[in-house]
């Protein structure tokens, strides 16, 4: 303040320099403006008595404490939106919530393959009408002689779960979902058959594409799937409604470096292509006939510069409309479909000609499928 008064050319105000406790009535400290916003002070400094002129000598040390700072848990119920309020039927305590937060699998085809698999399932929320459908009664009274706990709800409770997504009157909670090492994968591929298939997906954000890719390539006859932890999605709950079930027979590794991944798949015995828009290789002149890795790129970026360079040959799918790419869900199917018909081609001609040799009407379901 003393600093402030030189410069406009006034001088100091009474008291100025001097600590509260020494100053006279008449030299308190000048007013704030009205209007004027209040200056922090540092913890060290001292503040004045909020009491009367004649209290001015008294001990600043008397002074009443600041109002303690509201805590985020003492929030009035008015601060909280709408939208976040339960009815009190609806609330959900703080185990359920906790259960509830890490692994939900909703859809009927879902959970009918979750009951038919060995994957553990903690709880299941089910409506009423569904409890003794043929389909999943038997399978729900098995659950729940393993452990699992059965809830019959109202259906405005399986969508607030859900978060309005198509529940189809079943949630399902279940334990994270089981990451293979990639050894163990290759190891796993290598014993279904002598040519396994896999597939790598580099960079899928969406969880529907990357439920669908899994999906079509449990299908197609895939070994197994590899994902790359960063800048990836895992599998989650909207992955497993998408895959459809699929996520119980398709193992799949999530790596943390794929390209590195690739490196060890080649040294493995894999040949891998990567599939790139406009790469001179065409998928229908490529010899798919031995162990290979199909890696997938994202449907914004596409591969990555450091994945190519890892992959052996770089292939495309031939388009004839004007639309430049295709998502890359049906690009993995696209490829995998190729795959899958050059490998069973000449096994579909020698069923052919061996269903026209023993009855002649019943060639014609082959002809598609050789032509």
């Amino acid at each position: 303040m003393a600093e402030r008064g030189k410069k406009s050319g006034q001088g100091k105000y009474r008291g100025a320099g001097k600590p509260y406790k020494g100053r006279s009535q008449s030299s308190d400290k000048p007013r704030r403006r009205i209007g004027a916003p209040i200056k922090k002070r540092s913890s060290h400094s001292s503040s004045p008595s909020p009491t009367s002129s004649s209290s001015a000598s008294s001990d600043i040390s008397a002074a009443p404490p600041s109002p303690r700072r509201r805590q985020h848990s003492e929030r009035h119920t008015s601060d909280i939106p709408r939208r976040f309020e339960r009815d009190e039927d609806e609330s959900l305590s703080v185990s359920e919530a906790r259960e509830l937060s890490p692994d939900l699998v909703y859809g009927r085809h879902s959970v009918l393959a979750l009951l038919e698999g060995d994957r553990q399932i903690n709880r299941i929320w089910i409506l009423s009408r569904l409890r003794y459908d043929p389909r999943f009664h038997g399978l729900l009274n098995e659950a729940k002689a393993n452990g699992s706990v059965i809830d019959e709800v109202e259906p405005r409770r399986l969508s607030q779960m859900t978060q309005g997504a198509s529940h189809q009157g079943i949630v399902a909670q279940v334990a994270p979902y089981d990451y293979l090492e990639l050894p163990d994968l290759i190891a796993q591929a290598k014993a279904a058959t002598d040519q396994p298939v896999l597939v790598a997906a580099d960079g899928i954000t969406d969880p529907h594409n990357l439920g669908a890719i899994i999906r079509t390539a449990e299908a197609m006859g895939a070994q197994g799937l590899v994902i790359p932890q960063r800048r990836a999605v895992g599998v989650t709950s909207a992955v497993m409604k998408v895959a459809a079930g699929a996520l119980e027979t398709l193992p799949i590794a999530r790596v943390v470096n794929l390209s590195r991944a690739l490196e060890t798949l080649k040294a493995e015995g894999f040949w891998v292509y990567g599939t790139v828009a406009g790469a001179r290789q065409s998928l229908y002149s490529t010899s798919l006939n031995q162990p290979i890795v199909v890696v997938i790129g994202s449907e914004s970026e596409g591969l990555g510069m450091l994945v190519q360079r890892y992959c052996d040959e770089l292939i495309s799918i031939p388009l004839k409309g004007k639309t430049a790419s295709l998502n890359a869900s049906v690009a993995a199917g696209m490829v995998l479909y190729e795959v899958f018909r050059q490998r069973h081609t000449q096994t579909w001609n020698i069923d052919a000609q061996l269903s026209k040799r023993n009855n002649g009407q019943s060639s014609e379901k082959y002809r598609h499928l050789s032509s």
